[in-house]
């Protein structure tokens, strides 16, 4: 399984961007999957995500974490026929012919289309983040957050934060590989990958707090606290963010004004 949020380094489209159009993009796809519930408009704010994704060589990382994302779409859909039955009946969870539960949960039209709605959102919102995120280095995201004026507290956390999922995801499966070569059998099934979850919390919280303790001495040990920084490395923007910046430019001013023009959101 791929790392999550792993910095990979290759060649393509979204590492000639400069970091603060690649946050202007992703910020204006998320705009537009937050105001629209069109289903085909969401289709196709992910196929643009899938061609950022194409053109910059990271389509096979994208799609690394689709089973995980496709998982949490069927749990929100779950959740929109648990809470909210509207529209049409087309079903139910639980058949009809159970004896005293039976039809008790109806399964709505209104309820999996909003469901899918939410889902492509999170989609739409994951897989955007996720393609800046591995796509930047993090010495560029520390240098665009400082432009921004962000508070050098917050971006440490920010970026340590990231840093974090991607080690603990792989001290996790070095643990659980350490456990089956020592005859542990957590046993097959849903039932089995549950019991092989608990005897992994316990070892790998520690070395987190073990890794965090070093690491709050070797940012002591490295001047932090006296709030000076040294820039070695700096990004310059070129012609494929004036490119870039100009078509999202005019999608937006588009975009807007079908919102305008129709008095709805798209």
């Amino acid at each position: 399984m791929a790392e999550i949020l792993q910095y990979i380094q290759k060649k393509g489209l979204f590492y000639t961007l400069h970091p603060i159009t690649k946050i202007f993009l992703i910020i204006v796809l998320g705009f537009f999957a937050i105001t629209t519930t069109n289903i085909p408009f969401l289709l196709f704010l992910i196929g643009i995500i899938v061609v950022l994704a194409l053109l910059s060589n990271l389509i096979h990382e994208l799609l690394s974490q689709l089973l995980l994302i496709l998982a949490m779409s069927v749990v929100l859909i779950a959740l929109m026929v648990l809470t909210l039955p509207s529209g049409t009946t087309i079903g139910f969870l639980i058949p009809v012919g159970i004896p005293y539960i039976g039809g008790s949960i109806p399964i709505t039209t209104g309820a999996l289309e909003f469901g899918v709605v939410l889902s492509l959102r999170f989609i739409i919102l994951i897989s955007g983040f996720q393609l800046f995120v591995i796509s930047t280095q993090p010495r560029d995201l520390v240098h665009t957050l400082e432009r921004f004026r962000v508070p050098v507290d917050y971006t440490l956390m920010f970026v340590i934060a990231l840093r974090f999922i991607p080690t603990l995801q792989i001290e996790g499966k070095r643990i659980h590989d350490a456990q089956l070569a020592r005859g542990y059998n957590p046993g097959k099934g849903l039932l089995g990958k549950v019991r092989s979850v608990a005897p992994i919390i316990i070892p790998l919280v520690s070395n987190a707090l073990s890794r965090a303790n070093v690491l709050g001495l070797t940012i002591d040990m490295r001047g932090y606290r006296k709030k000076r920084t040294s820039t070695f490395r700096e990004r310059s923007f070129n012609r494929y963010d004036s490119v870039t910046t100009g078509i999202v430019l005019i999608a937006v001013l588009g975009g807007i004004t079908s919102m305008v023009i129709y008095g709805h959101t798209l």
